[in-house]
């Protein structure tokens, strides 16, 4: 069966008529913004959200425009390989061989003919020209004119493979994965399942909070909140979690500045729920910069215990303790610190009870947030993470009590920075053992497999893709 649904429009697009902003025939100006952040993240290999929060801040744009220049961005990064097959259709020469600004222009204009309702034809078209010429490019002016009006013109004509004639063209050209990404998972999850984690990747997130166990409990919040976000409901399985729905942006919201709650997302949540911290403990957190599963662990000691939390970046961890302010708690204690060397340093005053390695990773399972990272990604980063998770989980192990619990996660998919990685280590060690799936908290039985690994699917429980496992050290 295919998963081909048709042009999927972009909800946040607003039609051009009466708006946006010109000055001597200059384009809208949350257009060049666009076309900036992006060129900046093809060329510079830049972080999508870091690229376009300096660029939004830098600019006078009004709300409506900044939601707009938001849109175009995510909406491009997340459909490149869509809008790419599109455009091989009408170009006369290859698009990679364009300037970066060029193509990057020609690929904003397309997501606004193929993916938006409400942008005229003929304003997508005239835009992106605009957009070109301000940005100095003025020889290219022809180009992107004639590729456009003529995609215009043939855009329901254009059809990517189907999955049932070809499944790695339907996945890199209809749902726009990197070739090497649509294979890999065409491999692990077979054609239909991987079609569907496409798609779903393809999607918005949830909105998703959790709310602050020394505040009032998610049920009062659940209240408080209900006015402004009609939809918010409880998560499913995280005991703190609530899915916001529609509503003005979470960190805006007078609750969040009075921390009442964090916008985490629900399979986030799960992984603190694996560690189960209990008051008292004394917990490390070896990668643990922004710092929300930390900040959700001290939630969970209750002012008993403490919470170390390390991170190679300094500037990260003034993060955390922003965060920790916000919320009003205490216990936290942070250190500059590369957790893929020893730890011993940490112990003068006793081993841990409980470890989480939140280990960096390729972040597959969040490309509904982070779109850009598929297109980053090499085939051999998965490979080099590995090794760097091996490292961090060794000397993790190594500062946990006999007795204590150390639980592994990343927001991958990949087994070789999952289960692989997990097993190997385990059987490498006479001291440590897997956690089985009885043994741990009872409201994760939903996502725990039969060897006690925590799985969440986007296309499954509406989340990011998250692993984890826990483990005890004998």
């Amino acid at each position: 069966m295919s998963r081909e649904r048709g042009r999927r429009r972009g909800p946040g697009v607003r039609s051009d008529r009466g708006s946006g902003r010109r000055r001597g025939g200059s384009p809208t100006h949350a257009r060049l913004v666009a076309v900036r952040v992006l060129e900046r993240v093809e060329r510079a290999r830049a972080f999508a959200d870091l690229a376009l929060h300096a660029a939004l801040a830098r600019s006078d744009l009004s709300p409506v425009d900044r939601a707009l220049a938001t849109e175009l961005v995510y909406g491009t990064l997340r459909w490149r390989g869509r809008l790419d097959h599109a455009l091989a259709q009408v170009l006369d020469r290859d698009l990679g061989r364009l300037e970066p600004l060029v193509a990057t222009t020609l690929r904003l204009g397309a997501y606004q003919l193929l993916f938006t309702d409400r942008v005229p034809d003929t304003a997508a078209v005239d835009e992106s020209v605009r957009c070109v010429r301000a940005a100095g490019v003025e020889r290219a002016t022809g180009l992107v004119n004639a590729a456009l009006r003529r995609l215009a013109r043939e855009k329901d004509r254009i059809a990517p493979p189907q999955l049932e004639d070809d499944a790695v063209g339907h996945l890199t050209h209809a749902l726009s994965l990197p070739g090497w990404i649509a294979e890999r998972w065409l491999e692990q999850f077979g054609a239909e399942a991987a079609a569907l984690l496409a798609e779903a990747s393809n999607q918005a997130p949830p909105r998703t909070v959790r709310a602050n166990r020394d505040r009032a409990g998610r049920a009062a919040l659940e209240t408080r909140l209900k006015e402004r976000y009609p939809d918010v409901r409880p998560c499913r399985l995280a005991p703190d979690g609530l899915v916001l729905g529609e509503g003005p942006p979470p960190s805006h919201d007078a609750a969040f500045r009075a921390g009442d709650f964090t916008v985490q997302d629900e399979a986030s949540q799960l992984v603190v729920a694996l560690l189960d911290p209990q008051p008292g403990d004394r917990v490390l957190d070896t990668c643990a910069a922004p710092g929300t599963k930390t900040t959700g662990i001290a939630e969970r000691l209750g002012g008993s215990g403490d919470v170390t939390a390390l991170d190679r970046h300094a500037g990260h961890l003034s993060l955390i303790h922003r965060d920790a302010r916000r919320l009003g708690l205490k216990g936290i204690r942070t250190l500059e610190r590369d957790a893929s060397r020893s730890l011993a340093s940490l112990t003068v005053d006793g081993l841990f009870d409980r470890v989480l390695v939140d280990a960096p990773c390729s972040g597959l399972g969040t490309l509904r947030r982070n779109p850009d990272a598929r297109w980053r990604l090499r085939p051999e980063d998965p490979a080099k993470l590995a090794t760097v998770q091996r490292h961090i989980l060794t000397h993790a192990a190594d500062v946990l009590r006999p007795g204590g619990t150390l639980v592994y996660s990343t927001c991958t998919v990949l087994p070789e920075e999952n289960e692989q990685l997990v097993t190997d280590f385990v059987a490498s060690r006479d001291d440590l053992r897997l956690v089985q799936p009885e043994e741990s908290p009872s409201e994760l039985g939903p996502v725990l497999d039969a060897q006690g690994f925590l799985r969440c699917l986007p296309h499954v429980h509406n989340s990011d893709g998250f692993f984890a496992a826990r483990m005890e050290r004998a």
